[in-house]
C-alpha cells in the first residue's frame, strides 16, 4: 500500500494532540520511551476482582483493563457488588482503571459502557470491527471507509466524554490486515478513535509489525504484547498455549519495542493471551499467573535494553 507525505504529517501534527489528551495520571507527557504497564483481568479468568486488583502493581502496572464474559467475569462482578464497593476497592489497592474491553457490545455498541468509563476515570474503550470477511483490494477499502462513516457518532461521543476507541485488528474481521489498518486511520482523522494493535492476528513477520507501529505512530493507542505461537483456538498442552506470551513463541519483540521506542509510544502495553476454553485463568492459581506476567514483561524490558 502506498504511503504519502500528507498523511505521515498529519500523524505527526496529531501525535502531540493525542499524547496531550492522554497526559496526566494516565499516560504522562511524551519523553524517552518507557512501557506503561496495563493488566488484563481476562488473563485471571474468572477469579474474584478484589483478588485480581491486588495483583496489579505487582505486574508493574498502575492500571487495569476490566474484562467482561465471555472472557473474564469482572465487569459483571462489579454490578454484583456495587459501584461504591468497587471504588474503595480501588482506593484500597492503588489502582485505577484505564481501559474497559466490551468485545461484548461492539464497536457500534460502546456508548452504553461511557457513562461507567467516565465515572471511574477509564480512558480507553476496545472492540473490534465490525463488517464483511475476507475481502481485499478496492472491495476492502470501500467496506473499510463504510465502517468508518458508521463510527462517526460513536467517535463523537467518545470525544464528549473525553474517551478514545480502540479498534482491534482481529482475523476473520473487516479491520485485520495491515492495508485495512492504515485505511481505518485513514478515513478516520479524530483523535478519539485508533488502534489496539494485536500482533497476534497478524502475519508473525517482526519487520512488518514494527513498521506498522511506525505507520500508526501516536494512532496506536494500546499494544497487545501477544504473539500467535500455536493459537488459541483448540485445547492445548499448558505449555503450547503459553506459546503466546512475549518471550516463549516465536516472535522476536525487539523490532517491535524499537519501532514502539522510536515514535515515543505513549500508550498502555498489555501482556495478553487467551486461555482455552475462554474465561478460565492462563494459569491455575493466582499467583501462578501473576509471575507469568511478570516473566514476559521481564522479557519486554530486556527486549528495550537491546535497542
Amino acid at each position: 500500500m502506498k504511503r504519502t507525505s500528507s498523511r505521515r504529517d498529519f500523524l505527526k501534527t496529531t501525535a502531540v494532540g493525542a499524547a496531550a489528551m492522554l497526559a496526566g495520571d494516565t499516560f504522562g507527557l511524551p519523553g524517552s520511551f518507557r512501557f506503561r504497564y496495563i493488566l488484563a483481568s481476562s488473563l485471571y479468568g474468572m477469579m474474584p476482582l478484589e483478588e485480581v486488583l491486588a495483583e496489579v502493581r505487582k505486574t508493574g502496572a498502575e492500571h487495569i483493563d476490566i474484562w467482561p464474559m465471555k472472557h473474564a467475569n469482572h465487569r459483571e462482578q462489579i454490578e454484583t457488588m456495587g459501584h461504591e464497593a468497587f471504588a474503595a476497592l480501588l482506593k484500597a489497592h492503588k489502582v485505577k482503571p484505564g481501559v474497559l474491553s466490551h468485545y461484548d457490545l461492539g464497536p457500534f455498541g460502546l456508548q452504553a459502557a461511557m457513562l461507567f468509563a467516565k465515572t471511574f476515570g477509564a480512558r480507553i474503550l476496545i472492540s473490534n470491527s465490525r463488517g464483511p470477511k475476507g475481502l481485499s483490494g478496492d472491495a476492502l477499502k470501500a467496506e473499510v471507509k463504510k465502517f468508518a462513516e458508521q463510527m462517526k457518532p460513536h467517535i463523537a461521543a467518545a470525544a464528549e466524554n473525553k474517551l478514545i476507541i480502540g479498534i482491534e485488528n482481529h482475523s476473520g474481521g473487516l479491520i485485520a490486515s495491515p492495508d485495512s489498518i492504515r485505511w481505518l486511520i485513514d478515513f478516520v482523522q479524530s483523535r478519539h478513535l485508533g488502534i489496539a494493535l494485536a500482533p497476534y492476528h497478524l502475519e508473525q513477520d517482526s519487520a512488518m509489525i514494527a513498521q506498522l507501529i511506525e505507520d500508526l505512530g501516536e494512532r496506536l493507542v494500546l499494544f497487545f504484547a501477544w504473539q500467535h505461537g500455536h493459537g488459541s483456538v483448540k485445547k492445548l498442552p499448558k505449555e503450547e498455549e503459553l506459546l503466546q506470551m512475549p518471550g516463549r513463541g516465536g516472535l522476536d519483540f525487539i523490532p517491535l519495542v524499537r519501532a514502539l521506542k522510536k515514535i515515543k509510544f505513549a500508550g498502555w502495553t498489555e501482556i495478553f493471551m487467551h486461555p482455552v476454553p475462554r474465561g478460565v485463568p492462563i494459569l491455575d492459581t493466582v499467583s501462578e499467573v501473576t509471575a507469568e506476567i511478570n516473566r514476559a514483561r521481564s522479557y519486554l524490558d530486556a527486549c528495550l535494553k537491546k535497542t
